[in-house]
């Protein structure tokens, strides 16, 4: 049977710090809720414009990356099905240094405006880069505070969840997405990102290959504690 409008008008808030956070880490996720009919928004923090990769070779400048990077982050919208994209215009390796009072009330706003079924951000110390930490602080500190921890889940990197212990959780904590049907569409958004994905050859070579390059699920940590009744943790049916 098809997904097609399993969750029609559900909808998927996802801040995150950066362009390509959003395809490079749980691009087939996005993926797969867009085709099931669930109305995603994006917020990215910055546009990138620090970012240290220019093309390959080099074609971009301190000056010119910034509106690079928000065009290629529109083209990647356009092929995971994200529908709304908003930028905080924060400068990019600055999110930490922000007023995080102001940081937390304008993510919280747009909570209450939106009213989202499910939440992604980065996990405030798993993060892995001083703006990921940050965005997901503020993120986490936000839905806390409109009361809705228990739609926020955390993005993981690659399969470092199926050892959730090694992190202090355990698989409780953990939400497993089968993406293997939505790989095209994070593939094309990965090569929609051209200025950052050209070093990485692969990315460009047949389909064949590099699609066999993704894993077929993605990990997500749950926020809030799991369910007493999940006691070995589980695949996500549904949205989350």
């Amino acid at each position: 049977m098809s997904d097609k409008g399993q969750n029609q008008g559900r909808k998927l808030l996802a801040v995150f710090a950066h362009p390509d956070d959003e395809s490079f880490i749980c691009g087939g996720t996005l993926a797969k809720y867009a085709a099931e009919g669930v109305d995603i928004t994006l917020v990215s923090a910055t546009r990138g414009e620090m970012g240290r990769r220019m093309g390959n070779p080099p074609y971009l400048n301190r000056e010119t990356i910034p509106t690079a990077r928000e065009q290629e982050l529109k083209n990647a919208c356009d092929c995971l099905g994200i529908r709304q994209l908003r930028f905080f215009d924060i400068r990019d390796k600055t999110v930490e240094f922000v007023d995080r009072e102001a940081l937390v009330a304008r993510i919280e706003a747009l909570i209450r405006d939106l009213d989202p079924d499910v939440m992604l951000t980065f996990h405030e110390k798993l993060g892995g880069h001083p703006d990921h930490c940050a965005i997901g602080w503020a993120t986490t500190e936000a839905c806390r505070r409109a009361g809705r921890l228990e739609s926020l889940y955390f993005i993981s990197f690659g399969g470092m969840m199926e050892q959730p212990e090694r992190y202090g959780y355990t698989r409780r904590d953990v939400v497993k997405v089968d993406v293997s049907a939505h790989l095209p569409a994070k593939l094309a958004a990965f090569r929609a990102h051209r200025c950052q994905s050209e070093i990485d050859e692969w990315v460009w070579r047949s389909d064949r290959e590099a699609l066999s390059r993704f894993g077929s699920h993605e990990y997500f940590l749950r926020a809030a504690p799991a369910p007493a009744s999940d006691a070995a943790g589980r695949g996500a049916r549904g949205l989350f």
